[in-house]
């Protein structure tokens, strides 16, 4: 027999974080906070605490919490239309469609929900060009630490080393070489492979980004063996890095791309992109229950729109710069062995493994960092972040690296 659930307004922390681990599934260790709220680069939590916010979500707030242009987009199109079927046209769906397209070098587009799902798509249309195109050719090569997603496929194709024992037979087909090794990519190259895939700085591993040479000697890899080229943007794109795309910044072109976090601004959405030579699914190949869902399209054009009418990708390369300059002069006091990155999407080392309790002293301080390894922090800031709000950050990110170090 089941009760209604008991109204948590009202709750002590302690309670609701008792209700939480009494129900949710184990996934993650959480710390014992319960945010209620957000706007822009801060979060307050249920006792009225105020955090500054520089994880965004994992990259995925790109306008900061509750932007006006996605609150506005949001619940006008809750009021006309929720959701239709995938089935069937909607206008926020063409014009999202139409803004990724016009603001791109790509030319189709499929809509989803995850970063995961887009990747998965990507990998589809290419064993299905493949098919078609070259004898049946199959494989995926991808790079060592390189991050895909959750799903079963895509953390087989990813190159984190914990995944590899887990969750076995995993799915064949995905080769694994070293990250800016161009000659490794060449030797990996054979009559099975269909693509490459890579990311164009590798965020979850620590925030590796890829040289210019490689970039490009990997265009010209594929087109010289007539397997196509993917740039998984899901961490990289719409804005991230200091552009729309981090593509741009290559002076080359991909033949698919997929995006996600930022793309909805803390809304669920995720999109597969395609040059037309390479958009070959046919009816029932791809699809999904919440593909193309009005209030999800209505989101992503809010944020696009806004990304492009208030130049946030170029705000976003001006306040990196900023962030970089008080990362570099506070390494002179605390030995930092290296400061990487582009545009918001930024990574130090510390001489020690001491990230992860910088990142809880920093929590108590009201801080939210992240450690992708032990001896590094990473930033993800919302692109539309003031000075003040940056400089906020560095003061107190040295108060605890005093302490810490």
């Amino acid at each position: 027999m089941s009760i209604q659930a008991q109204a948590l307004e009202g709750a002590s922390t302690a309670e609701m974080i008792r209700q939480a681990d009494s129900s949710l599934m184990y996934i993650v260790t959480r710390p014992n906070i319960v945010f209620t709220r957000g706007k822009g680069s801060y979060l307050w939590d249920a006792d009225g605490r105020k955090y500054l916010d520089f994880i965004q979500g994992w990259a995925v707030n790109s306008l900061g919490h509750s932007p006006p242009a996605l609150v506005r987009a949001i619940n006008r199109q809750a009021k006309a239309l929720i959701n239709g079927s995938p089935a069937f046209y909607n206008e926020p769906m063409i014009r999202a469609s139409r803004l990724l397209t016009e603001n791109s070098c790509l030319d189709r587009v499929f809509f989803a929900n995850s970063g995961a799902e887009a990747n998965e798509g990507a990998i589809k249309l290419a064993r299905k060009v493949g098919a078609i195109k070259r004898n049946g050719a199959y494989e995926v090569i991808t790079t060592h630490n390189s991050f895909h997603g959750r799903t079963l496929a895509m953390m087989s194709a990813s190159g984190k080393a914990a995944w590899a024992p887990l969750f076995e037979p995993k799915v064949p087909g995905f080769v694994k070489v070293p990250f800016n090794d161009l000659n490794a990519m060449r030797l990996a190259v054979n009559s099975k492979t269909c693509a490459i895939m890579v990311e164009p700085v590798q965020g979850e591993s620590g925030v590796f980004v890829a040289r210019e040479r490689y970039m490009k000697g990997l265009r010209e890899l594929c087109d010289q063996e007539g397997i196509l080229l993917i740039l998984d943007e899901i961490q990289t794109g719409i804005g991230r890095t200091g552009t729309l795309f981090a593509y741009e910044q290559y002076g080359i072109e991909p033949d698919i791309m997929t995006l996600g976090k930022g793309l909805g601004g803390g809304f669920p959405v995720s999109a597969l992109l395609a040059k037309e030579g390479v958009s070959v699914f046919e009816a029932g190949d791809q699809g999904g229950t919440f593909c193309g869902q009005p209030l999800a399209m209505a989101a992503m054009a809010a944020v696009l729109e806004e990304m492009i009418r208030k130049k946030i990708p170029k705000r976003a390369k001006s306040r990196g710069n900023r962030l970089r300059r008080g990362l570099k002069a506070m390494g002179q006091e605390f030995d930092f062995t290296e400061i990487r990155g582009k545009g918001l999407l930024i990574a130090v080392d510390l001489p020690a493994d001491k990230a992860v309790a910088a990142v809880e002293l920093a929590l108590e301080k009201g801080l939210l960092i992240n450690a992708p390894r032990p001896s590094t922090l990473r930033f993800m800031p919302a692109l539309n972040i003031s000075n003040a709000e940056i400089d906020e950050m560095l003061a107190i990110l040295a108060e605890v690296l005093r302490k810490v170090l």
